[in-house]
């Protein structure tokens, strides 16, 4: 039984050593790069940035040329008042210019629009970037957490290995009958499974972290463990929360969103503003007709050379409301992003106040935990030595050694949970 331990134990690090060790640092850094979510929000980024350049471009005249040709065959009205048999040619050149010289506001404020639109994009992509974050190091804690448990398993097999062999040393000695081996035994397997069990569910939480990543290759892929950080110092939670109001992208995205409503009731109120612009134009033509003798084409193209200037006003007196209802459903926009950052800072306030007592209890119970562990190992040393001289029995000594495991696996998981909540203060609070 200790053999298998061992060449388990050996196994596990040889495993370990061949793999790509990273740290939390390189996973949130990976991940802020290949996660699909940031990387689709990059894309909606380069959009806004797109709709900026859109916006200025509306202040640029517009510029267009053409040209035309068409024939014509059969009977038709002479210069005499009669009709007869004409094949005619017409080819004609313009260019025109379109100017805007007032768009009613429209241009400025869908500029301010886009801009505004744009660096609400920026936090949101931020925002996202920060949720990635939080769920690597809550993955990352659990990977951790997990593999802790791994080594509180194979201290459980441990003391069942041993136990087992000197059940096996007892029955030799006829101290002992074969039912106390069997049942030492069956503690070992069960334990061994433990172990076994342990080792998936770490390999388990490693494939969910990975996933996280977008890693391809999982195989060769382990963490480090955290330095430093055995007992952390809580922070306050409502200083958390003041400086989280300030600097949170999620807050801060939500803040946009109320600027991004209120540039678009400007921008549908230009709806009721006149507009003006100013147009040219140049064109000339050429025509010719079967039996008729026509000009070369030179001449007439110089001959029939057009200029024209002019302006364009447009003064909205009745649109069918739809300004109007342009108008009020920004306002409903308005109103929407405004209850949406309420419900952005009342979310942040319950995850900062939860992960804060959620780490006070996970303190206090790891402190706890410890005491009730150092018991029980004292507990689980003294019935170890009347186990062995026969002063207690085989049910007494599996109940203080689970007592052990028990406050040991307690322990960790306080502890940890204690990291990831103070994580997660840290991270509000940066």
């Amino acid at each position: 039984m200790k053999k298998i331990l061992l060449s388990l134990a050996f196994s596990a690090a040889a495993v370990a050593g061949a793999a790509d060790t990273w740290s939390l640092d390189s996973c949130i850094s990976y991940a802020l790069d290949h996660n699909l979510q940031v990387r689709r929000q990059a894309i909606e980024q380069q959009s806004g940035e797109l709709s900026v350049t859109e916006a200025y471009d509306r202040f640029l005249p517009q510029l267009s040329a053409g040209a035309s040709q068409s024939w014509s065959f059969g009977r038709g009205l002479t210069s005499e008042n009669t009709y007869a048999n004409r094949n005619t040619t017409m080819t004609g050149f313009n260019a025109n210019l379109s100017l805007p010289l007032f768009q009613g506001l429209s241009a400025i404020r869908q500029v301010d629009y886009a801009r505004t639109r744009m660096l609400q994009i920026v936090e949101q992509t931020e925002s996202m970037k920060d949720d990635i974050t939080l769920n690597v190091i809550a993955q990352y804690l659990q990977v951790l957490y997990a593999g802790e448990l791994v080594e509180v398993a194979r201290e459980q097999a441990a003391l069942s290995a041993k136990m087992l062999e000197r059940q096996e040393a007892l029955l030799e000695a006829g101290k002992v009958p074969e039912a106390d081996v069997l049942q030492a035994r069956a503690q070992a397997a069960a334990d061994e499974l433990t172990v076994v069990t342990s080792s998936n569910d770490r390999s388990l939480a490693l494939i969910d972290l990975a996933r996280i990543l977008e890693l391809d290759d999982v195989d060769n892929f382990d963490i480090a463990p955290l330095d430093g950080e055995a007992r952390p110092l809580l922070i306050d939670a409502d200083e958390v929360y003041r400086h989280a109001l300030q600097s949170n992208h999620g807050i801060l995205a939500a803040r946009r969103g109320i600027d991004v409503a209120q540039k678009s009731i400007s921008v549908a109120k230009t709806g009721y503003i006149p507009r003006l612009s100013f147009t040219a134009g140049l064109g000339s033509s050429y025509y010719s007709m079967s039996g008729v003798r026509s000009e070369s084409f030179g001449s007439q193209i110089r001959d029939n050379f057009s200029k024209s200037l002019g302006f364009s006003l447009s003064v909205p007196i009745f649109d069918g409301f739809s300004t109007r209802n342009q108008v009020r459903r920004a306002r409903v926009e308005e109103l929407s992003a405004t209850l949406a950052l309420a419900e952005q800072e009342s979310q942040l306030f319950k995850n900062i106040r939860q992960a804060y007592y959620q780490a006070l209890s996970a303190a206090k119970k790891m402190e706890a935990s410890e005491t009730a562990t150092e018991a029980a190992r004292v507990a689980l040393e003294a019935i170890t030595y009347k186990y062995e001289y026969g002063k207690a029995n085989a049910t007494e000594y599996e109940q203080a050694k689970t007592a052990y495991i028990k406050s040991q696996s307690e322990t960790v998981q306080a502890r940890y949970e204690l990291l990831l909540r103070n994580r997660i203060l840290l991270f509000y609070n940066k």
